[in-house]
């Protein structure tokens, strides 16, 4: 009987350990704009953390140093499955929250796009093809960009242009230099539209830099190492937008000139290395991304 005492608390104890693993987990998936919380959010999450590791402490002290009876046994393993069903129950419903309010999104920044029609579908296929660089790229170079981050900031790196005047949006030929001045204040108006989401901190120079060019010939003149790196990558994907998106000024380009003119300035305008990882997504999947 002690043997199978003991193998339950052993099991529940086990089971804990899984638990605390996937605590572990979810922690880190939460620091993104949408589920990073406030302070005492994260307080509380952190307090959780400490009893899940209080509650397996217990398990191991009473399994080695107690004399427990069946019925412990059984509310001890009993209770560490339902730990793992309210985990569970936890995680699916931020994933389906993330789902959701990327949805969301989608939809309210789709509407914004519809009044230009030089945008109509940009932000959606700049979000779509940045999602296809950031999964082409080795893990080394992603482990410090929180995906859910990237894929909004992707979505509302033009989200400025609210800002800018229809009739320098809509106009059916080249901006003026003073018209070009205007234009180039769209990535501080996005950053001042999001200021008050205070959970969007994070993205905001991801926004406000996505213009910025490897040589320093940028909207704010940094070089290569000073833009930050999710900025690069949103870059690439509304280079290949721009080109290859139907403009009131000019006819789409074709995947092979994308392509072209992207290797040609990959050095200059965009991140060398990122580009030959654009090189390796298949010419499907980029062309799937292409709005209808």
């Amino acid at each position: 009987m002690q043997i199978i005492i003991f193998s339950f608390i052993m099991a529940g104890a086990l089971l804990m350990v899984i638990n605390i693993i996937r605590y572990i987990k979810f922690m880190k998936s939460t620091h993104d704009v949408i589920s990073s919380g406030s302070s005492r959010d994260r307080a509380w999450t952190r307090i959780a953390f400490i009893l899940l590791i209080f509650f397996l402490i217990g398990y191991i002290v009473i399994a080695l140093f107690s004399d427990p009876d069946f019925i412990m046994s059984m509310v001890l393993f009993w209770g560490s499955v339902f730990v793992a069903i309210v985990l569970t129950l936890i995680f699916n419903l931020l994933d389906t929250a993330k789902e959701r309010s990327i949805d969301i999104a989608q939809v309210l920044i789709g509407v914004i796009d519809a009044r230009d029609p030089n945008l109509n579908g940009h932000s959606r296929q700049v979000q779509d093809v940045t999602m296809l660089l950031y999964k082409a790229m080795p893990g080394q170079m992603k482990k410090d960009i929180n995906e859910v981050s990237l894929q909004y900031a992707a979505l509302m790196h033009d989200v400025g242009k609210l800002g800018i005047p229809e009739a320098i949006l809509n106009k059916p030929a080249k901006l003026t230099a003073e018209e070009w001045e205007i234009m180039r204040t769209h990535p501080k108006l996005g950053v001042d539209l999001l200021k008050s989401l205070n959970t969007f901190d994070e993205i905001s120079d991801w926004i406000l830099y996505h213009h910025e060019r490897i040589d320093g010939n940028g909207y704010y003149k940094l070089k290569n190492e000073d833009i930050p790196f999710p900025s690069k990558i949103i870059a690439v994907a509304d280079t290949y937008s721009a080109i290859t998106m139907r403009r009131s000024y000019k006819e789409p380009r074709s995947y092979e000139d994308a392509i072209s003119i992207i290797k040609e300035v990959a050095g200059t305008q965009l991140d060398e290395k990122l580009v030959e990882i654009f090189l390796t997504i298949p010419k499907e999947d980029l062309i799937a991304c292409t709005p209808e």
